[in-house]
């Protein structure tokens, strides 16, 4: 197959050794770290290398897209000419993980606990991501919203269920990744973590399924595969994340 990949540049260094090992032509190109500070952002640029590709004149199989939800940055993306794939993710940190599964094992009690990888912490200055599946799940929204939607009792008890588990954590995963053990970056996250006080965790990254996005196997379970014509759109839950939704 001869593909288009448009990806966040911390996963650089795992898509690219996927890359030379993989039986399909690519064409490559990668965002900057900073771009996911603003959904909008992130998703004009995507949408404006979607259309380069559309109208390349190049025949793409498919264009996969190296993020998951990210903000709701890939939300309502899509293509007229060319199928999209993605994985079905809350954010990078299921690609470096390797699985919802352990994804979900790690932060469902803390969707805001920090983390760090090689590939993020090379990237810009700051030293840890935020993931922001707690705004995917609607878990953001202030006390007075809350009672709005659910009554008075019903608000108090999800603001008890949140917020003990978040302020009680004061936990940082650092996910090593294979082939970067020699980058230093895990000394530099501990020593970081410890200068904030914070609890360090070490966790196997695992990039399976970042081989399989680049090696083509895209089974539903893993990824979503966006027909022509058809455009991503949000499900706000552990299992699906992403599904396909009206025409562009």
């Amino acid at each position: 197959m001869y593909l288009k990949l448009i990806a966040c540049n911390v996963l650089l260094r795992e898509i690219c050794r996927e890359v030379a090992t993989s039986p399909h032509t690519f064409d490559l190109h990668f965002t900057e770290k900073g771009d996911h500070e603003k959904s909008d952002r992130l998703r004009a640029i995507i949408e404006r290398e979607i259309q380069k590709a559309e109208e390349s004149g190049k025949p793409y199989d498919a264009i996969l897209l190296g993020y998951g939800l990210c903000g709701n940055a890939t939300i309502g993306l899509g293509s007229s000419k060319i199928p999209l794939v993605l994985p079905r993710a809350h954010d990078c940190c299921t690609l470096f993980l390797g699985s919802k599964g352990k994804f979900h094992e790690l932060f469902a009690s803390n969707p805001s606990r920090p983390f760090a990888t090689p590939g993020y912490m090379e990237r810009g200055t700051d030293t840890f991501q935020t993931t922001s599946t707690r705004q995917f799940l609607g878990l953001d929204k202030p006390y007075e919203e809350y009672v709005a939607l659910y009554g008075e009792e019903n608000a108090q008890y999800i603001m008890e269920t949140l917020s003990p588990k978040t302020k009680g954590d004061n936990m940082i995963v650092y996910i090593a990744m294979p082939g970067t053990e020699s980058l230093g970056w895990e000394a530099k996250c501990r020593q970081e973590a410890e200068r904030e006080g914070k609890r360090f965790l070490r966790v196997e990254g695992d990039p399976r399924l970042i081989h399989k996005l680049i090696h083509g196997e895209w089974d539903s379970e893993e990824f979503l595969v966006v027909p022509k014509g058809k455009k991503i759109a949000p499900v706000y839950d552990w299992k699906e994340v992403v599904t396909v939704k009206a025409q562009l």
